[in-house]
C-alpha cells in the first residue's frame, strides 16, 4: 500500500501486477478553471479519471459546504458518493497527480484521507514523470467506468475551521503555517481575495519550495532540514497549514 507518495515505476508495477487501481487526473489551473477539461481530454495517464478542483472537488452549494472560502468542502457523504459514481471503491490505492507540480492533486489526496481512505498516494512528479518513464498516455473523450460502492470510514485528517484558529492565536499550542507566495503572506500582492495580508502570528511556507525543478518532492533530509529552520523550534504536532483556499496547503501537510 502506498500512503503518500508513488514514483511512476512503482505505479506501473501495480498497474502490471493487476492491483486494482484508480488514477485521478487533478490538473488545473487557478487563474482559468475552465482548461481543466482540455488539460484531461489532451492527454493524461491511460485508465486515469478526471478530478475538477471547483466541481467535484469543491462545492458552490451553500447547504453542502463544510467550510468557507474560494473551494468549500463538499460534505463527506457526498464526496463518497462522487467516488462511487467514478467506479471507486475501499479496496482501491488511489493514486491522484496533476500537471502542475502537484499543486492541486494534493487536495484528493487529503479528501480521502478525510474521509477515511489510507491507500493513497501523490504521484511524485506527476505527468511528466510518468511520460519520461514510459508509460502509457490516453487523449480524448472519457467514458464512466461502472459505478461501485465507496464507505466512509473514520477521518484520518483533522479539518481545522476558522473559529478554532481565532480562539487559539497566539497560543504556543497552535503555530499556523501559512503556504501561499512570500509576496502575498506579505500582503504585497493578492490577486484572488479580497483582503491581502496574513493571519497574525503565521509563519510562511511557499508550497513550491517543497519540490525541486522538474516537480518531485525534495529528500525527506532536505525537507526535514527546511521545515526545523521554518518552525524554529515549534512542535511539529501544533502547525495548522492553510493556504488561499485549502488547495496548496497541502504540499506542505
Amino acid at each position: 500500500m502506498y500512503n503518500l507518495l508513488i514514483n511512476a515505476p512503482q505505479l506501473q508495477n501495480l498497474l502490471a501486477q493487476g492491483t486494482p487501481c484508480a488514477i485521478f487526473d487533478c490538473s488545473f489551473d487557478l487563474m482559468k478553471p475552465e482548461l481543466a477539461g482540455g488539460f484531461f481530454a489532451d492527454a493524461r495517464i491511460a485508465g486515469a479519471l478526471p478530478a475538477d478542483l471547483d466541481k467535484d472537488l469543491s462545492t458552490h452549494e451553500a447547504g453542502m459546504a463544510v467550510n468557507g472560502g474560494r473551494h468549500p468542502l463538499p460534505q463527506r457523504e457526498a464526496v463518497a458518493r462522487w467516488l462511487g459514481r467514478m467506479g471507486v471503491h475501499n479496496g482501491m490505492q488511489i493514486v491522484v497527480y496533476d500537471r502542475n507540480k502537484s499543486q492541486y492533486c494534493g487536495r484528493l489526496w487529503w479528501m480521502l484521507k478525510w474521509l477515511g481512505h489510507e491507500a493513497v498516494a501523490v504521484l511524485d512528479g506527476g505527468l511528466q514523470a510518468w511520460k519520461d518513464a514510459g508509460g502509457a498516455i490516453a487523449s480524448g473523450p472519457f467514458t464512466p467506468p461502472a459505478p461501485a460502492a465507496f464507505e466512509l470510514k473514520a477521518p484520518l485528517r483533522q479539518l481545522v475551521l476558522t473559529d478554532k484558529v481565532v480562539a487559539h492565536l497566539g497560543q504556543p499550542a497552535q503555530t499556523v503555517v501559512d503556504a501561499r507566495a512570500g509576496a502575498r503572506y506579505r500582503g504585497e500582492v493578492e490577486p484572488l481575495d479580497p483582503v491581502a495580508g496574513h493571519i497574525p502570528g503565521a509563519l510562511n511556507r511557499p508550497f513550491a519550495e517543497n519540490f525541486t525543478e522538474d516537480g518531485r518532492f525534495k529528500s525527506p533530509e532536505l525537507l526535514k532540514a527546511e521545515w526545523a529552520q521554518v518552525l524554529a523550534g515549534r512542535s511539529v504536532g501544533s502547525v495548522v497549514h492553510h493556504c488561499g483556499s485549502g488547495v496548496t496547503a497541502v504540499p506542505n501537510l
